[in-house]
């Protein structure tokens, strides 16, 4: 029987074949903390009398609540801070080189083909679209690996995705990813690996990838995993250069014709229209033509995060807003996933577009995301958000509403103060 692109790459760290559903121990490539789970792993590694680093693998990113909103979350990214400093971290970034940690290390070059990585964050699968399995554990499981250079492992099964037909106008990896989780539900991937393949795989840039990969999480998946291709490389050429060899050449694994999984899913991407995630759950996904009908006006935009706070997203929101004013009762908040997108946004005019349009531009950050700061819904109010969760409370509020979408109809919606179908603007 062939193997899975997951399973090959749990053999080729263990140094033997290895198939679904074996516990196997084996060495970790890069660790990644963020301003708020890492105090929790350095507590745990100073308290085991550990005194170095296993390996020079550990990544800190000050992502969540940088520059630091009170006095609270300045203390906790002083604790990251001062570790940094006192191991002399190759891999640490704060104000001085932002950026979401999802979107900063692909950018950076830190994240390659065939790694097993592993993060203090649930979306930390986002990097599987670079053909590397990736996932969240737990801030102490970080420690571990912190303290020993590895961790265990339960080698998951995989579900087939087969993605069919070339996306339309205004569909992006965010209506694949909500179209997917619609299908299965919150928990119908827990603790399997989902391969995403089919002839839509060459259409879709990078950018949909990773939101593709962010969001397996939100159906349960372990893991989100694409195989390298032509549109990779060409990705990954510039920036494992740019990284002035800090890491190994990638290993490349395809999924064997006689692989075995566990489910097979087909998607016609063909005919998808854009899918909006009503509240309370990313399961819970209406076509476009469904929210328009129900006339859902709306108080706040936000476009970013690390699921579509990328270039990409700012060109598609720039595009429909151009000329054009968001409504009178509506406001918009445009996050840029690093400071790199955001340079390249403003030499691309992009941000004057946003602006004139009555957008505010932020730093780097998850703060509106995760409802900590930067774009906090209040009673009642309803909120249209390129983000990855819609829960009660996430934003804000726990009267607030909030509906995932992808950017262009995030944009169309602030222009018209209601979520309305970006096909017809």
């Amino acid at each position: 029987m062939g193997q899975t692109i997951t399973e090959k790459i749990f053999s080729q760290h263990a140094g033997r074949e290895v198939t679904a559903g074996e516990i196997v121990r084996v060495d970790i490539d890069m660790i990644i903390g963020n301003d708020i789970t890492t105090p929790i792993s350095i507590r745990a590694f100073e308290e085991s009398g550990a005194e170095k680093l296993a390996k020079d693998n550990f990544c800190i990113v000050l992502d969540h609540y940088i520059p630091a909103k009170d006095i609270a979350s300045a203390n906790q990214a002083k604790i990251s801070r001062n570790f940094a400093y006192k191991h002399d971290l190759k891999y640490f970034f704060d104000e001085k080189d932002m950026g979401i940690e999802h979107a900063l290390l692909p950018e950076k070059g830190l994240v390659i083909p065939g790694d097993v990585i592993i993060g203090a964050d649930s979306h930390t699968c986002t990097h599987g679209a670079l053909g590397a399995f990736s996932t969240g554990m737990g801030s102490t499981d970080i420690s571990f690996g912190m303290i020993t250079g590895g961790n265990w492992f339960k080698v998951p099964e995989t579900i087939k995705v087969i993605l069919t037909g070339e996306p339309s106008k205004h569909i992006y990896g965010k209506d694949i990813i909500l179209e997917l989780i619609r299908k299965i539900g919150v928990d119908g991937a827990l603790y399997k690996a989902i391969e995403f393949t089919g002839d839509t795989i060459p259409h879709l840039n990078m950018a949909d990838r990773f939101s593709i990969c962010n969001m397996v999480i939100e159906a349960g998946a372990k893991n989100g995993i694409i195989a390298v291709d032509e549109v990779t490389q060409s990705y990954l050429k510039e920036r494992i250069v740019a990284n002035d060899g800090l890491r190994d050449e990638p290993i490349i694994h395809h999924s064997d014709i006689d692989a075995d999984y566990c489910q097979v899913i087909e998607i016609d991407v063909a005919n998808l229209s854009p899918v909006v995630a009503y509240p309370f759950l990313p399961s819970n996904g209406k076509s476009i033509e469904q929210a328009v009908a129900d006339d859902l006006e709306i108080d706040q935009v936000m476009i970013g995060s690390c699921t579509n706070g990328r270039i990409e997203d700012l060109r598609i929101a720039s595009e429909i807003m151009k000329g054009k004013r968001v409504a009178r009762h509506t406001r918009m908040i445009v996050t840029p996933a690093t400071q790199k997108i955001l340079l390249q946004a403003q030499h691309e005019g992009l941000i004057e577009i946003l602006i004139e349009a009555g957008a505010v531009v932020s730093n780097p950050t998850c703060g509106a995301c995760l409802g900590g700061y930067m774009g906090i819904l209040g009673d009642g109010e309803r909120c249209v958000a390129t983000t990855n969760r819609n829960f009660v409370g996430r934003m804000g509020a726990r009267t607030s509403e909030i509906y995932l979408a992808n950017s262009a109809v995030a944009a169309a919606s602030a222009i018209a103060g209601k979520i309305v179908d970006p096909r017809e603007i």
